[in-house]
């Protein structure tokens, strides 16, 4: 299981797009957003009016995505996920979520907290961060064989 969850957690940090699923009054969405990863934790932000938002504030269950755009069926790597997204709201998380997403993107943090930037800074400062809380996680990997699918227990995290 500890190469399961080493495999897992080389994927995530080393893709940079998720789509997130989200769904609320019985209508589905999906949105593509630049996520950041902390062991299984994945961090984004994005405008609270946007639809996946409003969304989210509705209703937190979600599905989660990350893969490539892969020509050959038989490379498909990928992870399914469903959870909860969390509002990233005091002080010390807002933190944390920051210091994970720099570490990851420097110059699109530094980009848009650089006042000079005029509209990116702008755009970031109507932003907020968010969380997702993975509680059910798949790896999908056709190299490993057709349809190889793996659930990695995730417990409490």
């Amino acid at each position: 299981m500890a190469d399961l969850e080493e495999q897992v957690l080389e994927y995530l940090r080393t893709h940079n797009t998720m789509t997130l699923g989200t769904c609320a009054d019985g209508a589905p969405w999906n949105a593509t957003v630049f996520y950041a990863s902390d062991g299984f934790h994945l961090y984004f932000f994005s405008a609270p009016d946007s639809r996946h938002c409003t969304n989210l504030a509705a209703n937190p269950r979600v599905a989660v995505t990350v893969q490539e755009d892969y020509k050959d069926w038989r490379e498909i790597k990928g992870i399914q996920l469903e959870g909860t997204v969390e509002l990233v709201d005091s002080v010390i998380a807002k933190g944390k979520a920051m210091a994970v997403y720099a570490r990851k993107y420097p110059g699109v943090i530094k980009l848009f907290t650089d006042p000079n930037s005029g509209i990116y800074h702008r755009a970031f400062l109507k932003v907020k961060f968010y969380r997702v809380i993975p509680e059910t996680l798949y790896y999908i990997d056709n190299q490993q064989g057709f349809g190889k699918r793996q659930e990695l227990p995730l417990g409490r995290n």
